[in-house]
């Protein structure tokens, strides 16, 4: 298994808040245009799994297979040669600020491995930098972001 672990953000938004946004993926369709389009097109969202397609690979399912509240929210893949898990993980660190973090756990063969290591771990860290920088309070109060 690799292990793939994004940089450690700091949100300022309270734990409760950021697990609401994350967990229904629903919300996340209200942030898709700050999204960064150069590496995934054909983004689709519901309730409990999000659909990409991610050059070279395809056409990539992640589904919600766990929620622990305010603390942790754990995808499997699905429409890939090999298994993929990816976990956010909460921390709170004081009343209104979270400490985030992203891992993703792949079981590449040796031969796949230095192909998608370097995308994987910049694509990670793309997303952990998307998801910090949310319009959690917009969000969670008005259901859209002001442009």
């Amino acid at each position: 298994m690799a292990e793939f672990v994004s940089e450690i953000k700091t949100i300022p938004h309270a734990d409760v808040d950021i697990y609401t946004v994350l967990s229904d993926l629903n919300n996340l369709e209200l942030a898709k245009g700050k999204i960064p389009q150069d590496m995934i097109k054909d983004l689709s969202f519901d309730q409990d799994s999000c659909t990409v397609t991610v050059d070279p690979v395809g056409k990539i399912k992640f589904v919600v297979v766990d929620r622990e509240p305010n603390k942790t929210i754990k995808f499997q893949s699905e429409q890939l040669p090999f298994d993929v898990t990816m976990w956010i993980q909460l921390v709170a660190s004081a009343d209104e600020e979270t400490k985030m973090k992203l891992t993703i756990k792949a079981d590449l063969n040796p031969f796949l491995k230095p192909m998608v290591s370097k995308p994987l771990q910049a694509g990670l860290d793309k997303v952990a930098e998307g998801l910090s920088t949310l319009p959690y309070a917009d969000i969670l109060n008005k259901g859209r972001i002001e442009e």
